[in-house]
Protein backbone atom coordinates (compact mmCIF):
# COMPACT_ATOMS: atom_id res chain seq x y z
CA UNK A 1 0.00 0.00 0.00
CA UNK A 2 2.08 3.30 -1.31
CA UNK A 3 1.34 6.13 0.54
CA UNK A 4 -0.33 8.76 -1.69
CA UNK A 5 -1.11 12.19 -0.15
CA UNK A 6 -3.36 14.59 -2.10
CA UNK A 7 -2.04 17.88 -2.09
CA UNK A 8 -4.98 20.78 -0.95
CA UNK A 9 -3.45 23.96 -0.79
CA UNK A 10 -2.81 25.95 -4.36
CA UNK A 11 -0.25 28.96 -4.91
CA UNK A 12 1.94 27.51 -2.48
CA UNK A 13 5.90 28.27 -3.17
CA UNK A 14 8.80 27.55 -1.40
CA UNK A 15 10.78 30.11 0.11
CA UNK A 16 14.55 29.37 0.80
CA UNK A 17 16.25 31.35 3.72
CA UNK A 18 19.53 33.10 4.12
CA UNK A 19 20.97 30.36 6.64
CA UNK A 20 22.20 26.99 5.34
CA UNK A 21 22.44 23.83 6.66
CA UNK A 22 26.24 24.12 6.86
CA UNK A 23 25.86 27.48 8.58
CA UNK A 24 23.44 25.42 11.58
CA UNK A 25 26.09 22.99 11.68
CA UNK A 26 28.71 25.33 12.18
CA UNK A 27 27.04 27.37 15.59
CA UNK A 28 26.32 23.07 17.17
CA UNK A 29 29.42 21.66 15.99
CA UNK A 30 27.50 18.56 14.49
CA UNK A 31 25.02 17.76 11.57
CA UNK A 32 21.37 16.65 11.62
CA UNK A 33 20.54 13.29 10.99
CA UNK A 34 17.71 10.98 11.96
CA UNK A 35 18.13 7.40 14.03
CA UNK A 36 15.09 5.82 13.05
CA UNK A 37 14.53 2.93 15.54
CA UNK A 38 11.88 0.05 14.88
CA UNK A 39 11.23 -2.75 16.16
CA UNK A 40 8.39 -4.97 18.38
CA UNK A 41 6.60 -3.27 21.44
CA UNK A 42 8.76 -4.22 24.18
CA UNK A 43 12.16 -4.67 22.29
CA UNK A 44 13.94 -1.30 23.92
CA UNK A 45 13.26 1.13 21.08
CA UNK A 46 12.20 4.16 24.10
CA UNK A 47 14.71 2.60 26.44
CA UNK A 48 18.01 2.63 23.56
CA UNK A 49 17.15 6.07 22.01
CA UNK A 50 16.82 7.37 25.97
CA UNK A 51 20.12 6.06 26.94
CA UNK A 52 21.39 7.96 23.16
CA UNK A 53 20.28 11.25 23.85
CA UNK A 54 21.59 11.65 27.64
CA UNK A 55 25.27 10.70 25.89
CA UNK A 56 24.91 12.80 23.13
CA UNK A 57 23.96 15.35 25.66
CA UNK A 58 26.80 14.68 28.01
CA UNK A 59 29.08 15.33 24.42
CA UNK A 60 27.22 18.49 24.06
CA UNK A 61 25.34 17.17 20.93
CA UNK A 62 21.92 18.70 20.40
CA UNK A 63 19.29 15.73 19.84
CA UNK A 64 15.61 15.68 20.33
CA UNK A 65 13.57 12.28 20.93
CA UNK A 66 10.08 11.67 19.04
CA UNK A 67 8.49 8.83 20.87
CA UNK A 68 5.55 6.72 19.64
CA UNK A 69 3.31 6.96 22.57
CA UNK A 70 4.16 10.84 23.04
CA UNK A 71 3.50 11.53 19.61
CA UNK A 72 0.07 10.37 19.69
CA UNK A 73 -0.61 12.63 22.87
CA UNK A 74 -0.38 15.79 20.35
CA UNK A 75 0.21 16.16 16.50
CA UNK A 76 -0.95 12.30 15.81
CA UNK A 77 -3.90 12.14 18.66
CA UNK A 78 -6.41 11.96 15.50
CA UNK A 79 -4.82 8.43 14.24
CA UNK A 80 -5.81 5.22 15.71
CA UNK A 81 -4.22 1.87 14.54
CA UNK A 82 -5.49 0.95 11.33
CA UNK A 83 -3.25 -0.12 8.21
CA UNK A 84 -4.13 3.98 7.00
CA UNK A 85 -3.12 5.66 10.32
CA UNK A 86 -0.33 3.73 10.82
CA UNK A 87 1.07 4.55 7.74
CA UNK A 88 0.07 8.53 8.10
CA UNK A 89 1.60 8.36 11.41
CA UNK A 90 4.92 7.39 10.19
CA UNK A 91 4.52 9.68 7.56
CA UNK A 92 4.20 12.49 9.82
CA UNK A 93 6.56 11.71 11.93
CA UNK A 94 9.03 10.95 8.96
CA UNK A 95 8.14 14.92 7.78
CA UNK A 96 9.13 16.19 11.67
CA UNK A 97 12.22 14.39 11.66
CA UNK A 98 13.73 15.37 8.32
CA UNK A 99 12.66 19.25 9.43
CA UNK A 100 14.37 18.46 12.87
CA UNK A 101 17.31 17.12 11.11
CA UNK A 102 17.64 19.42 8.48
CA UNK A 103 18.07 22.34 11.60
CA UNK A 104 21.00 20.20 12.47
CA UNK A 105 19.15 18.30 15.07
CA UNK A 106 20.14 14.36 15.33
CA UNK A 107 16.90 12.93 15.78
CA UNK A 108 15.62 9.79 17.79
CA UNK A 109 12.52 8.43 16.36
CA UNK A 110 11.24 5.74 18.18
CA UNK A 111 8.35 3.82 16.75
CA UNK A 112 7.35 0.53 15.99
CA UNK A 113 6.61 1.24 12.25
CA UNK A 114 5.63 -2.12 11.39
CA UNK A 115 5.84 -1.96 7.59
CA UNK A 116 8.44 -1.95 5.53
CA UNK A 117 7.20 0.32 2.98
CA UNK A 118 6.80 3.18 5.31
CA UNK A 119 9.79 2.69 6.77
CA UNK A 120 11.32 3.31 3.04
CA UNK A 121 8.91 6.21 2.26
CA UNK A 122 10.70 7.95 5.44
CA UNK A 123 13.95 6.87 4.00
CA UNK A 124 13.00 8.25 0.64
CA UNK A 125 12.42 11.92 2.11
CA UNK A 126 15.72 11.81 3.85
CA UNK A 127 17.27 10.96 0.65
CA UNK A 128 15.14 13.54 -1.88
CA UNK A 129 17.08 16.18 0.96
CA UNK A 130 19.96 14.77 1.54
CA UNK A 131 19.52 13.74 4.89
CA UNK A 132 21.74 11.12 7.14
CA UNK A 133 18.85 8.40 8.04
CA UNK A 134 19.98 5.42 9.94
CA UNK A 135 17.27 3.02 10.80
CA UNK A 136 18.21 1.13 14.09
CA UNK A 137 16.31 -2.21 14.23
CA UNK A 138 16.01 -2.92 18.03
CA UNK A 139 15.52 -6.57 17.55
CA UNK A 140 14.78 -8.65 20.00
CA UNK A 141 12.06 -12.31 20.02
CA UNK A 142 8.78 -12.10 20.07
CA UNK A 143 8.85 -14.54 23.49
CA UNK A 144 11.47 -11.85 25.09
CA UNK A 145 9.34 -8.68 24.30
CA UNK A 146 5.78 -10.34 25.35
CA UNK A 147 7.61 -11.47 28.34
CA UNK A 148 8.91 -7.82 29.13
CA UNK A 149 5.45 -6.22 28.22
CA UNK A 150 6.01 -3.20 30.11
CA UNK A 151 2.91 -1.63 29.04
CA UNK A 152 0.37 -5.05 30.03
CA UNK A 153 -0.20 -4.72 25.52
CA UNK A 154 0.84 -8.27 25.00
CA UNK A 155 -1.32 -9.50 27.54
CA UNK A 156 -4.48 -7.99 26.71
CA UNK A 157 -3.80 -8.65 23.02
CA UNK A 158 -3.95 -12.83 23.88
CA UNK A 159 -7.10 -11.89 25.80
CA UNK A 160 -8.82 -10.61 22.67
CA UNK A 161 -8.92 -7.08 24.22
CA UNK A 162 -6.56 -5.53 21.20
CA UNK A 163 -7.03 -6.26 17.76
CA UNK A 164 -4.27 -5.56 15.49
CA UNK A 165 -1.62 -5.70 17.88
CA UNK A 166 2.41 -5.80 15.88
CA UNK A 167 3.32 -9.51 16.30
CA UNK A 168 0.26 -11.22 17.74
CA UNK A 169 -2.24 -10.67 14.76
CA UNK A 170 -0.86 -8.18 12.90
CA UNK A 171 2.39 -8.69 10.73
CA UNK A 172 6.34 -6.94 11.93
CA UNK A 173 8.37 -6.98 8.62
CA UNK A 174 12.10 -6.89 9.44
CA UNK A 175 14.00 -4.40 7.63
CA UNK A 176 16.28 -5.91 5.36
CA UNK A 177 19.36 -4.13 5.86
CA UNK A 178 19.44 -1.42 8.37
CA UNK A 179 22.24 0.49 9.61
CA UNK A 180 22.27 -0.83 12.72
CA UNK A 181 21.30 -4.03 14.27
CA UNK A 182 20.56 -3.74 18.43
CA UNK A 183 20.12 -7.38 19.63
CA UNK A 184 18.67 -5.78 22.96
CA UNK A 185 17.76 -9.59 24.19
CA UNK A 186 21.79 -10.25 24.06
CA UNK A 187 23.22 -6.67 24.44
CA UNK A 188 24.32 -4.35 27.09
CA UNK A 189 22.56 -0.60 27.00
CA UNK A 190 26.15 0.52 27.16
CA UNK A 191 27.19 -1.63 24.40
CA UNK A 192 24.36 -0.39 22.37
CA UNK A 193 25.03 3.07 22.96
CA UNK A 194 28.77 2.59 22.31
CA UNK A 195 28.07 1.51 18.66
CA UNK A 196 25.52 4.06 17.63
CA UNK A 197 27.75 7.01 19.20
CA UNK A 198 30.74 4.93 16.90
CA UNK A 199 28.32 5.05 14.04
CA UNK A 200 27.67 8.34 14.03
CA UNK A 201 31.28 9.33 14.14
CA UNK A 202 31.95 6.83 11.75
CA UNK A 203 29.73 8.95 9.15
CA UNK A 204 31.25 12.15 10.32
CA UNK A 205 27.38 13.58 11.73
CA UNK A 206 29.33 13.89 14.96
CA UNK A 207 32.97 14.54 16.27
Amino acid sequence: MTATIERKATNIHWHDGDVTREDRASMLGHKGATLWFTGLSGSGKSTVAVALEKALAARGVLSYRLDGDNIRHGINANLGFSAEDRQENIRRVGEISRLFADSGVIVLSSFISPYREDRELVRRMHAESDLDYLEVFVDCSLEEAESRDPKGLYKKARAGEIRGFTGIDDPYEEPASPELHLRTDSMSLEEEVEIMISSLQTRGIIA
